[in-house]
């Protein structure tokens, strides 16, 4: 393990858990098998994570990817969970944390195996089933007509003939979700 890399992780995290070891042997992992060592620029490396727990701030430390550049995706399945890809080689990779074994581990003994076991033994580690996701794209800006202020085009919607955002949209459902 990387102590440098640990320790700029849990730097930005705020403390050590075993979430940000989840996130960490991941990204670690991902890197290692997608050939990439280092973060690379812009958007070459994408994650998309399922869950928004400790360990996403580990994938932003190591991969460079976030949420502002667009090359961190939140697909919220609840699962500790990511997929990684290379828009440079097309090399992508999914690393899921497999559950606690039968014996009981307290905190620190979960976050030590995470940081050392074997990478096969505390995850799962296989191909996305979904393709590497299109690059951050620019959209207009447009003004809600209700409360005045700005979104993305893409996330306006047309209520009574009107240009609204998301907060003032009211979904017309009936009950069915």
């Amino acid at each position: 393990m990387d102590k440098k890399l640990w320790e700029k992780c849990v730097d930005f995290h705020g403390h050590e858990c075993p979430g940000l070891a989840m996130g960490f042997r991941a990204a670690q992992i991902a890197m290692e098998r997608l050939g990439e060592m280092s973060p690379l620029s812009d958007e070459k490396i994408v994650c998309v994570t399922e869950n928004d727990a400790c360990g996403v701030d580990a994938v932003q430390v190591i991969t460079g990817c976030t949420i502002g550049k667009g090359n961190l995706i939140y697909k919220p399945t609840g699962k500790m969970a990511f997929s990684f890809f290379c828009r440079n080689s097309g090399n992508k990779i999914r690393i899921v944390v497999k559950p606690k074994s039968g014996t009981a581990l307290n905190r620190e003994e979960w976050k030590k195996y995470l940081l050392e076991a074997p990478a096969e033994e505390a995850f799962l580690i296989k191909e996305p089933d979904f393709t590497v996701p299109e690059c951050a794209r620019l959209f207009s800006s447009e003004v809600c007509e209700e409360c005045g202020e700005a979104a993305p085009e893409h996330m306006m919607r047309l209520q009574n003939g009107k240009k609204v955002c998301m907060d003032c949209f009211k979904e017309y459902t009936r009950g069915w979700k």
